[in-house]
């Protein structure tokens, strides 16, 4: 998720008639997940560290490449995770260029440069993929349960390509942003 407004300072940054947008972190309940999972894992590795260490001691291949292949998902699987924890995505506009950047640990890892055909190529996509049944019936206990869809955010660059930069469930909140970023 992005900032939706100029206020909010920590993530949003205005210079030089620019702005760029950073996308939140996940809320503290997800940390208490990752947490639960490595203590898992950690558990999972103490009780077949000795086996391991046993197979990597044969000489048989099949049981060394076995026992190689747990260690890598016993260490990839908490190390992927993190790394996942600290991803950060940011979307930089100015005049007619939108820089989207993906960031892990805070190393750039992709970037991606668009020039858009105007400064307002910036457009807005309603998406329902499955039939919204709730509505259908028109019943009012079933308000809560009507699909709404959810909405992309899309720029248009100076070959007439259509270039993904966000989506978001709240078409209120994904409007705000389209609006901020049309701004600069």
């Amino acid at each position: 998720m992005f900032p939706v407004s100029e206020d909010e300072t920590d993530r949003v940054k205005i210079k030089e008639n620019a702005i760029t947008i950073k996308s939140y972190g996940l809320p503290m309940i997800f940390w208490g997940y990752l947490i639960a999972i490595i203590v898992v894992v950690t558990a999972m590795y103490l009780a077949v560290s000795g086996a391991i260490t046993k197979l990597i001691a044969t000489e048989d291949t099949i049981n060394v490449v076995l026992a190689y292949s747990v260690l890598a998902i016993i260490y990839g699987l908490p190390s992927l995770l993190i790394a996942l924890y600290f991803y950060e995505k940011s979307i930089t506009k100015k005049a007619n260029l939108v820089t989207i950047q993906h960031k892990v640990f805070w190393i750039p890892v992709m970037k991606k440069v668009v020039e858009l055909e105007d400064s307002d190529a910036i457009e807005l996509h309603h998406f329902m993929d499955s039939p919204n049944v709730a509505k259908m019936r028109a019943q009012p206990e079933l308000k809560g349960f009507e699909n709404r869809g959810y909405f992309e955010l899309f720029a248009t660059n100076k070959n007439g390509k259509v270039v993904f930069l966000d989506r978001h469930s709240r078409k209120a909140d994904i409007i705000k942003i389209r609006d901020l970023l049309r701004k600069y």
